[in-house]
């Protein structure tokens, strides 16, 4: 006689709920890890409150400025053994990391200390904070403005008053003036001087490819001099004007009362915002939240990749992805389709079928010093040998580069398109080929019109797959192309506009070079959790965009099917 126990589990009821309970879990588990590094790295834009406090330590007091970045307990034994009086009947006490700043006055810019030790702690309204393009942030009082080293306006006294406000007025002024000239002198070094420099280079090797070919054409080479003298006038030019630029840029300076009651002086062009963190309501917050969060997915790195933002990261991440996917989608559907329709079903076929499997196995490192080997060292340095030899000894495609970087993951992730491709095929009923055939159509014609298109949802599965594991690849790229700062991107207004030799960033390696290779951990930590979650955000969004082309395709082609 069957027991219920019995007559349940042969039902299949608990391995259904048991496979329901193992989804569930492992979706609370991808959740919440997304969620802890979203709440990590995106809480790092929001302008904290800045504390000023007087600490007493070893019978020494000091004033301390800065943010409450993290509070932890530590144990009384370990305090102990660091020297530090505990009372007995303790066992731990809080102490708290603090973002003091001023790095190039004080050496660090990160201090614990023990909360016990902390009085006097208050949070002036005028205690303002500066980030500045090198040394971090810059925590203390405005003391004077200055303009061509005449004092415009000075103060004491640093309550809300006024003057103060007047002051302040002046700063803000000061700072949006900067910023304009900062447009202007980048614009004229980026882009103009950038463009001059190029098209010197590019004489340059035209003048050395002559010589190679002994060539003493006086029509070419008085065409280069003359083109050469132009260019020359044209920087010269610009020089003069950035000149007078970073003159104007450098006009107006303050001085600033920092922690140690120091007064120091402070050039305006060096600093990139400038806000009273205490002072603010909560509107100016969530607006500089937004700027902060802009900047950081707009603007080039700065300070060791711990400051400022990764858009060439960015950039390089999706141009890579984008050119691995044109590589890789063709060859793999190709391969596929001879493997299943045109390859006679042999030992020879099973081996390759094998191979390919396997190749979805070997690690990508693997695929990395291959990439190095053969493609930067043996295909590119022969192509440096045919067609930029006036360049040599200076690598133009043996060396690694955005093209060698997608062509190396469009290897490493061929198999899965290739396997994708060949089960979308195995599924077209096979009446339908006979069909097609029989109806008169060429093998050539029922492939292009009948079995590509009821395979493209297939092949859109093996691009997405392709896609999610090779936006997330380091390893391979540290060997054939991805460096750890290129602010300049391969795509520009410099013929031939796409430039598939140069170097990239990545988000990957960028995460990994901020995490484990910054020289300022306590400052990089929460840009590892923002870069980390804007990497998910970025391969979540390709693989979006390939599964809504993929769902169009199977119901534009579900017809066919039925």
């Amino acid at each position: 006689m069957k027991t219920p126990i019995s007559s349940w589990t042969k039902s299949g009821s608990p391995w259904i709920w048991l496979n329901a309970g193992a989804v569930a879990i492992c979706v609370i588990m991808v959740v919440s890890l997304i969620g802890l590094i979203a709440v990590r790295g995106l809480a790092h834009f929001w302008p904290a409150d800045v504390i000023q406090a007087t600490y007493t330590e070893q019978q020494s007091s000091r004033v301390v400025i800065g943010e409450v970045v993290q509070i932890e307990q530590v144990s009384a034994t370990q305090l102990r053994d660091a020297g530090i009086a505990v009372d007995a009947n303790i066992d731990s006490l809080e102490r708290k990391l603090l973002k003091t700043g001023n790095r190039d006055m004080g050496g660090i810019d990160f201090s614990w200390v023990l909360d016990r030790d902390l009085s006097e702690v208050t949070k002036p309204a005028m205690l303002f904070t500066a980030e500045r393009y090198e040394w971090g942030n810059l925590y203390g009082y405005i003391r004077s403005f200055k303009q061509a080293d005449k004092t415009i306006a000075k103060i004491d006294s640093y309550v809300k008053s006024p003057q103060y406000l007047d002051l302040w007025r002046r700063v803000d002024q000061s700072m949006q003036r900067a910023q304009q000239l900062k447009k202007k002198i980048l614009k004229i070094e980026k882009n103009q001087i950038g463009s001059i420099n190029y098209q010197l280079e590019r004489l340059r090797l035209k003048e050395r490819r002559l010589e190679l070919d002994a060539n003493n054409d006086p029509q070419a080479l008085a065409e280069i001099t003359t083109e050469r003298a132009q260019l020359q006038t044209d920087y010269h030019a610009l020089e003069v004007m950035l000149i007078e630029l970073y003159t104007d840029i450098n006009r107006d300076s303050i001085s600033v009362e920092v922690a140690s009651g120091k007064i120091v002086p402070v050039q305006i062009a060096s600093l990139v915002r400038v806000f009273r963190a205490n002072d603010l309501r909560l509107d100016q917050k969530m607006l500089h939240y937004v700027e902060k969060l802009w900047e950081f997915v707009s603007e080039d790195p700065r300070e060791a990749n711990t400051e400022g933002g990764i858009f060439p990261a960015i950039f390089g991440t999706v141009m890579m992805v984008i050119l691995m996917s044109i590589m890789v989608t063709p060859f793999g559907v190709v391969a596929a389709v001879y493997l299943s329709e045109y390859a006679k079903q042999s030992f020879t076929t099973r081996l390759i079928r094998i191979a390919v499997n396997n190749l979805a196995g070997v690690p990508s490192i693997v695929y990395g010093v291959f990439g190095l080997g053969f493609f930067v060292y043996v295909l590119g340095g022969s192509i440096d040998q045919l067609f930029y030899a006036e360049a040599l000894p200076s690598p133009t495609f043996g060396t690694g580069g955005l093209l060698w970087a997608s062509i190396t993951l469009a290897l490493l992730t061929v198999p899965v398109v290739i396997v994708a491709t060949e089960e979308g095929l195995s599924r077209i009923p096979r009446a339908l080929k006979e069909g097609s055939l029989a109806l008169g159509a060429t093998k050539a014609e029922t492939l292009f019109k009948i079995i590509l298109p009821m395979t493209s949802p297939a092949m859109m599965t093996g691009v997405i797959l392709a896609i999610a594991r090779a936006a997330g690849e380091v390893a391979p790229l540290m060997l054939v192309g991805v460096v750890k700062l290129a602010p300049t991107l391969p795509l520009n207004m410099n013929y031939p506009y796409l430039h598939l030799d140069q170097k990239i960033m990545h988000l990957g390696f960028h995460i990994y070079d901020v995490g484990f290779q910054s020289p300022n951990v306590e400052a990089s930590r929460p840009l590892v959790y923002a870069t980390a979650f804007l990497l998910i955000l970025v391969i979540a969004l390709l693989n979006l965009s390939a599964v809504a082309i993929r769902n169009r395709l199977r119901e534009k082609y579900k017809a066919l099917e039925m």
